[in-house]
């Protein structure tokens, strides 16, 4: 039974340690638990929360924050969630306002449900972009790509940074980095000995989901997309920019399928920073 008075109980900043309270929300809501992915966001990105005094969580949501550590240049909102005992009380809502005033003149995005959409809409996010989800059993190309791809080591790493954040549009070091140990694969194209794109899977329940994908073009995002499932018996998920219709394309004709759409939306400024154009997959929707 949800308490007469869970609107007036305070937003609090969440810990790693409240990791388990989160996956039980999103458990709650008919989402994976993705256990996983919060132990990513609790401890790169910032979380808020309302406790239930029942217990858990009332609601939950993640900022992960870029740029210079004592001035964010854009914050990405991820994971908002409200407990299906206490929905339809306008508590995202208040815990959305918090957010945006927390994170004053920070400017924001975040991939919005069609049943979200409306409540960011209505604080002032405006929608900018499309990405569509594909999953499925990947089939190989023949013969391979002439790109050429490898695993990541640590040497690639300061190159991957500047690369990251010249695409990206800005500074995620505290992210990027977290990926040796967060991803079961992280590689790279190269071409002369440069390096041209690269790419990570990382494991979310029985699936790998291909995120980060950063490339110069899009044989390469496919030469990245190839390498990472020739190594792993999973199925792939990914969530690629709607403008990016070939590798759309290609990836349908390699056994993925169309999953779900979510509507990019950015609050104080008009487009998503970076280059877009070599930019096809985020980390995740949750952290950009």
């Amino acid at each position: 039974m949800s308490t007469p008075f869970s609107t007036d109980l305070p937003v609090r900043r969440l810990t790693p340690r409240d990791l388990f309270a989160c996956a039980d929300l999103s458990e709650n809501r008919g989402w994976p638990r993705e256990e996983h992915k919060w132990g990513l966001l609790l401890t790169a990105g910032t979380g808020y929360g309302i406790d239930d005094p029942a217990g858990g969580l009332v609601t939950a949501c993640v900022v992960t924050e870029y740029g210079p550590p004592e001035r964010a240049e854009l914050g990405a909102i991820g994971m908002v969630l409200v407990a299906e005992r206490h929905s339809r009380k306008g508590i995202g809502r208040r815990l959305m306002r918090h957010v945006v005033k927390e994170l004053g003149a920070t400017p924001l995005t975040l991939h919005a449900t069609v049943s979200g959409r409306p409540l960011y809409e209505g604080l002032g996010f405006e929608a900018t972009g499309r990405a569509e989800m594909v999953r499925g059993v990947f089939t190989p190309d023949a013969p391979g790509s002439a790109v050429f791809t490898r695993p990541a080591t640590a040497g690639d790493l300061p190159v991957i940074l500047r690369l990251d954040e010249e695409i990206f549009g800005s500074d995620r070091t505290h992210v990027i980095t977290r990926l040796p140990s967060f991803a079961d694969q992280l590689r790279v194209a190269e071409e002369n000995g440069r390096i041209i794109g690269y790419a990570a899977a990382w494991p979310n329940m029985n699936d790998h989901v291909v995120g980060p994908l950063i490339a110069r073009d899009t044989e390469t995002a496919k030469a990245l997309v190839s390498s990472l499932a020739a190594h792993t018996d999973r199925p792939l998920r990914t969530d690629v920019d709607v403008r990016h219709q070939e590798l759309l394309s290609w990836l349908k004709e390699r056994g993925l399928a169309s999953v779900a759409f979510n509507t990019v939306m950015t609050y104080g400024i008009p487009e998503l920073p970076g280059d877009w154009t070599r930019r096809f997959a985020p980390l995740t929707v949750a952290a950009g």
